[in-house]
C-alpha cells in the first residue's frame, strides 16, 4: 500500500485530460496557513470548473497532486501513512501487489531533516482502506506579528549599560520539518475529516497564540543575542535594518527557551521591527555615545586644534593679549598632544584637508607665541585688577593654567 509516481511537476498536458478529479490544495487558501485539509478537483476534461471541496479522504485509486511548495501527509486513526514533498501527480494504492512507496522527499534538505522523524512516527502496521489528506504548507509563511505593551530590558554592550524599549514587528515562519510540525503541534482538531486549517495568523487558534506569546518572552534574550554577539559587533542602532540577522538571534532565542525547531519543526527565518521605541534613559545614553562617536578619530583631533587655534587669536588680540602669549609659549606643545591623543589609529588625520587646515593654524599660532615680544619704551602702568580679570577669563578657556595664573597675581599684587 502506497502510492505510485504519475508524472513530475505540474499538470499539464496529456495528464490534464487523463485527470478528471483529483485532490489538491483548497482555492484560496491563505498564505499563513500552516495545515489544511485535501480537496477533490472535479473537472470536465481538465476544462470544467471548480465543484465544491469534498471530504479529505482518499481511496483506493484516488489520484492527488502535490503542487509546488507544500507536502502531503495522509493519517490513519492519528498515525501518519504517507508522505510526499516531491511536486508531481500520484495515485493512493492498496493493492499489496503493486509496487507502491510511503515516502517521496525528491532528495535535497528536506530528506535529511525529516528522515529521522518519518522513522520515529511512521504508521507501523497496514493501513487500512481510506486515508485522511492533507497538505503542509512549505513555503515561507509571513505576517506573524509580535509586540510589547511595556519595555522589555537587555544589557548592551554596545551602550554599555542596560537598554530598554517598547517594540513591535511582524516575523516569517518556515516549517523546517512538516513531519514533526503536524505529530508535535497542530492540535488533533486540524487533521480529522473536513477540518478546518490551521492558521497561524487566526487568533481563535489558541496554538497559534502560544507562539506568539513565546516570541515576546524571548524578545529580551533575542536583543541581547544580537547586541552582545561577539562575532558580530553588532549595534543597537543596526537592528531595524538587519532582517536576517534579527531574525536569527530571535529564532536562537525561542529555540534555547521553547525548541521550536526541535520539538516543533518551525524557524523563525526573518524578521521586520516596525517601530523600536527607547525608555529615556537608554534615549539619553544613545545620544552620549552618538556624541562621542561623532569626536572620535580626526573629526575630534581636528575639533580641538581648532578650538586651541580660535584660542591662541582670541589671547593675542585682546588687550594686553602679550600677557596670555607669553604665558601660553610654555603650554602650547601640551595642548597640541592632548589633540593627538584623540586621534584613533584607524582613523589617521593624514589626507584630510580639513585637519591639514587646522593643523597648519595651531602651528602657525605656536610659532608666534614662542617669538620674542618687543617691549614698549614706556608702558602704561595696567590697573592690576583688570589684568587679573582678563586673566581669569584665559584661565577658565583652558589656555593658561593655574600655575600660570597664580604666578602673574603674585606678580601684579606685590606678593
Amino acid at each position: 500500500m502506497g502510492f505510485i509516481e504519475a508524472f513530475t511537476g505540474a499538470l499539464g498536458g496529456s495528464f490534464a485530460d487523463q485527470w478528471v478529479d483529483f485532490y489538491t490544495v483548497p482555492s484560496g487558501v491563505s498564505a499563513t496557513a500552516g495545515i489544511c485539509p485535501a480537496v477533490k478537483q472535479q473537472t470536465n476534461a481538465g476544462r470544467g470548473s471548480n465543484t465544491k471541496a469534498s471530504e479529505n479522504i482518499i481511496t483506493n485509486g484516488s489520484k492527488i497532486v502535490v503542487p509546488e511548495g507544500f507536502a502531503v501527509v495522509t493519517f490513519e486513526n492519528g498515525a501518519i501513512t504517507g508522505f510526499i514533498a516531491q511536486p508531481g501527480g500520484y495515485i493512493y494504492t492498496n493493492d499489496t501487489s503493486v509496487h507502491a512507496q510511503s515516502f517521496f522527499t525528491g532528495g535535497g534538505l528536506i530528506d535529511s531533516v525529516i528522515t529521522n522523524s518519518w522513522e520515529r512516527f511512521k504508521f507501523g502496521g497496514i493501513p487500512g482502506d481510506q486515508q485522511l489528506a492533507f497538505y503542509v504548507n512549505l513555503k515561507e509563511i509571513p505576517n506573524n506579528r509580535f509586540g510589547t505593551q511595556s519595555p522589555i530590558y537587555w544589557d548592551d554592550s554596545y551602550l554599555g549599560a542596560q537598554a530598554g524599549a517598547v517594540t513591535r514587528g511582524t516575523y516569517t515562519l518556515y516549517i523546517s520539518d512538516p513531519i514533526l510540525f503536524v505529530k508535535g503541534y497542530v492540535p488533533a482538531q486540524y487533521i480529522v475529516q473536513n477540518a478546518v486549517p490551521f492558521d497561524f495568523a487566526d487568533f481563535d487558534n489558541p496554538a497559534a497564540e502560544q507562539l506568539f506569546n513565546e516570541v515576546v518572552q524571548s524578545l529580551s534574550a533575542a536583543f541581547s543575542k544580537y547586541t552582545n554577539d561577539p562575532n558580530q559587533n553588532h549595534r543597537i542602532t543596526n537592528i531595524q535594518s538587519d532582517s536576517v540577522g534579527f531574525a536569527q538571534s530571535l529564532s536562537s532565542a525561542v529555540e534555547e527557551n521553547y525548541q521550536w525547531k526541535t520539538s516543533r519543526g518551525l524557524e523563525i527565518v526573518k524578521t521586520a521591527l516596525q517601530a523600536v521605541e527607547y525608555d529615556e534613559t537608554t534615549r539619553a545614553l544613545l545620544a552620549d555615545v552618538q556624541k562621542a562617536d561623532a569626536l572620535a578619530g580626526s573629526r575630534g583631533n581636528a575639533f580641538l586644534q581648532q578650538s586651541v587655534a580660535r584660542g591662541i587669536e582670541a589671547a593675542g588680540s585682546s588687550e594686553g593679549g602679550a600677557i596670555g602669549l607669553g604665558m601660553m609659549g610654555m603650554g602650547i606643545g601640551a595642548a597640541t598632544g592632548v589633540g593627538g591623543g584623540i586621534q584613533q589609529p584607524n582613523t589617521p588625520a593624514t589626507g584630510n584637508p580639513f585637519v591639514a587646515e587646522q593643523q597648519a593654524a595651531a602651528a602657525a599660532a605656536a610659532q608666534a607665541a614662542q617669538a620674542p615680544i618687543p617691549v614698549a619704551a614706556a608702558p602704561v602702568a595696567a590697573d592690576p585688577y583688570e589684568e587679573l580679570t582678563k586673566l581669569k577669563g584665559l584661565l577658565d578657556a583652558g589656555i593658561i593654567t593655574q600655575a600660570d595664573f597664580d604666578t602673574k597675581k603674585a606678580q601684579l599684587l606685590g606678593l
